[in-house]
């Protein structure tokens, strides 16, 4: 196997059209227990929020389910002069009755008053990415989409993706209206939706893995930490970037309510793997 290390992409154009850092920040840990209120340290989640930026991210995910309601405002409040700079990406679909409960809600009204009280909560005139949070098998995705259609038309949204789909759900979808992105499950640990990586890096769609420090099963410890220290880094870095060499495509959204954690996070662009190193991670 070759040991030459591949030039990794660290951008990545949404949209094809709106150029971003592929090391963005995900915002579901600055919550409370269960993704339930704020923070116990609100402070210090809006320090993080502000040094992430201040860093370079320019891509920050959200839901209204995060909270619920909550995050949205955190962030909102927390990145000042450089709101306007930063891509922030949220979602709706999801009800949330309490802490840890998920409830998917696709009918149309529910979906309407999702995206306007995410323009309200975000303080904003356009959201960025407007994602569906999950497909509800009890609605028809068409008609799941019928307000977000009309919102991009209204010019309330700016790019559409969806979570946690597989091909048939992107293609049904992109029936109605473009499909930017698609936010799975995915890290070296969980390669189910390994397909759709390949599916969407083909079509230029960008693919947001949630959960990508995961850094796979017991028997790959050895192996990772072997190479982290070669690179004279921690395991999440090598984990990170890992996802950054699998697929130019991809957008990370690693989330730390620590700042600490969250200056080594955005070191793992940094961390530029040979091919065979990839290949070995990789089986």
């Amino acid at each position: 196997m070759s040991k030459t290390v591949k030039t990794v992409p660290l951008t990545f154009k949404l949209g094809g059209e709106r150029e971003i850092n592929r090391m963005g920040y995900g915002g579901m840990q600055l919550t409370g227990s269960g993704v339930w209120g704020d923070p116990a340290d609100r402070e210090n989640a809006k320090k993080v929020l502000a040094a992430a930026v201040e860093a370079g991210v320019n891509f920050i995910d959200t839901a209204d389910a995060y909270g619920p309601h909550t995050n949205e405002v955190l962030i909102q409040e927390s990145i000042g002069s450089f709101y306007n700079k930063v891509v922030v990406a949220t979602k709706g679909g999801f009800e949330r009755p309490g802490p840890g409960q998920w409830t998917p809600n696709g009918r149309p009204e529910y979906i309407r008053e999702a995206i306007e009280g995410s323009l309200k909560r975000l303080k904003t005139r356009q959201i960025d990415l407007w994602q569906l949070h999950r497909v509800d098998p009890a609605v028809p995705v068409e008609e799941t989409l019928g307000p977000v259609v009309e919102a991009v038309a209204a010019g309330k949204i700016k790019y559409v993706g969806l979570s946690e789909v597989d091909t048939k759900n992107i293609e049904r979808a992109e029936k109605v209206i473009p499909i930017v992105s698609v936010q799975n499950l995915y890290n070296l640990s969980n390669r189910k939706w390994e397909d759709i990586v390949d599916y969407t890096a083909a079509r230029n769609i960008a693919f947001i893995p949630w959960y990508p420090l995961a850094s796979g099963p017991s028997r790959m410890q050895d192996r990772i930490g072997a190479i982290a220290q070669k690179h004279n880094s921690t395991v999440a870095q090598v984990a990170l970037a890992w996802l950054l060499h699998r697929s130019p495509n991809i957008l990370l959204i690693p989330g730390t309510s620590s700042l600490q954690h969250l200056k080594e996070n955005l070191q793992a662009g940094k961390v530029h793997l040979s091919e065979e190193e990839f290949e070995s991670l990789s089986k």
